[in-house]
């Protein structure tokens, strides 16, 4: 399956394209600023571009107003088959956020609801009674995501409301060419849902892709052969950025070998789990990072790691960014994209990435663990390769067994000798595969 080898580029279109926070029916040709990231993101190494929300909605995206229309604040549908087409050209996927488990007060069969109440066709659509109330006012109560009123819960057990999701589904393969879904939520979707959700979406398009957002819990309940390929691995989202700045890699490593190691106890070996440094949802990790410097080598393990790696727009080059101001400072509008050594260093890590079977679905096993210091190894029939990060401001000097003599890093084409043990730089990262 292409996901295997993919490189996630992730982009909250309303946000990059700078479009009002509240839907203000104003039409505007906003997504067509992704033409000018083309180029950048093929060049960044990246093979597949993950769009959130992209549909009418009041706010933020995710309080969809019709699956079948692009917002007015980014464009029309004709803009989004022109954007679609020309990633398409360039030779990467395209992934939707398919938003199921909830829509906004403004979609048009909730509206009809409160129209008409009990002698609305789709009242059922929705867990709704009408003895009861909420803080709206409707004069009546009805089910929502997490407390959050104004995220109405749609009732997936009702067949009119899955026929009506997966007709909009189809009309995105049949008009956009997309390549797959993150599933928003995933972990409050009914599971008979996600069952039905798969083998419908497998049988439009081969190598069709569900991404599930999971959160915590054992993420083969939402991630098999009945639900999603794959799910938000956020265990090791935390133990990524944890690691680094408590200098304690044994975190990370014990979360790598729980999930992915050989022993019959471990969870997730040979699935294949979204791998994320940050997104739309928390505080970039340039700003997580107490020491900057450890940048380049986070990445080194988040793309040397088990999983398929995700990059967040902007990040590449390393913006900053903080939950606690708000949904614009974690998703803000610009312009065209930028360009620095960070972003070189992920472009070569990409690069490496693609060259090694091993790297993009092998095995997973600890070599060496140190407060600050990583050794891996990945394995994938004869490919192997052994990650090495050093998180340290000062030079390591690593003995271990590396099984081989020698190596080439595949990050910078250069050989390595393993004899009298090997020295890693400060705020290094290399991938050695073995000869």
């Amino acid at each position: 399956m292409w996901y295997q080898n993919a490189v996630i580029y992730q982009i909250y279109p309303l946000g990059l394209c700078g479009a009002p926070l509240q839907n203000d029916g104003v039409p505007e040709h906003r997504i067509l600023r992704v033409l000018d990231w083309v180029d950048h993101i093929r060049e960044l190494g990246a093979t597949c571009v993950l769009f959130n929300p992209l549909f009418e909605s009041d706010a933020h995206g995710y309080d969809t107003r019709d699956y079948r229309k692009v917002d007015v604040r980014l464009g029309t549908n004709e803009d989004l088959r022109r954007v679609c087409k020309a990633l398409h050209d360039a030779g990467l996927k395209v992934m939707f956020d398919g938003v199921f488990n909830h829509v906004g007060r403004g979609f048009w069969a909730f509206r009809d609801v409160q129209e008409k109440r009990w002698d609305s066709p789709y009242k059922n659509w929705f867990n709704i009674h009408f003895d009861g109330n909420t803080n709206y006012n409707d004069g009546f109560w009805y089910e929502s995501w997490e407390g959050c009123n104004e995220l109405v819960k749609l009732n997936l057990h009702n067949p009119a409301v899955r026929e009506h999701l997966f007709d909009a589904i189809s009309s995105w393969v049949r008009d956009y060419d997309i390549d797959g879904l993150r599933l928003d939520v995933a972990y409050c979707l009914d599971l008979d849902f996600l069952g039905a959700l798969r083998q419908y979406t497998s049988s439009l398009k081969e190598d069709f892709v569900l991404v599930g957002e999971t959160l915590h819990g054992d993420y083969n309940r939402w991630m098999n052969d009945h639900a999603c390929h794959s799910v938000t691995n956020y265990e090791c989202y935390k133990g990524l950025y944890s690691s680094f700045n408590t200098g304690n890699m044994h975190e990370i490593s014990y979360s790598l070998n729980r999930q992915f190691g050989s022993e019959p106890w471990c969870l997730y070996t040979g699935r294949q789990l979204l791998s994320f440094a940050d997104n739309h949802d928390v505080t970039r990790v340039a700003s997580i990072l107490a020491d900057k410097k450890e940048l380049e080598p986070l990445y080194g393990l988040l793309f040397g790691m088990p999983g398929t790696p995700a990059i967040y727009y902007g990040s590449e080059w390393g913006i900053t960014g903080e939950k606690k101001d708000g949904d614009p400072a974690l998703r803000p509008a610009i312009e065209k994209p930028e360009h620095n050594e960070l972003t070189d260093w992920i472009t070569a890590l990409a690069g490496a990435r693609a060259a090694s079977p091993a790297l993009c679905h092998g095995s997973y096993r600890n070599i060496l663990v140190q407060p600050k210091q990583l050794i891996f190894e990945r394995r994938s029939g004869e490919d192997r390769v052994l990650v090495a990060i050093n998180a340290d401001s000062q030079p390591y000097h690593a003995d271990f067994n590396a099984e081989a003599g020698c190596a080439v890093d595949l990050i910078t084409g250069k050989p390595h000798d393993f004899g009298g043990g090997s020295d890693l730089p400060a705020y290094s990262c290399a991938f050695w595969k073995t000869e």
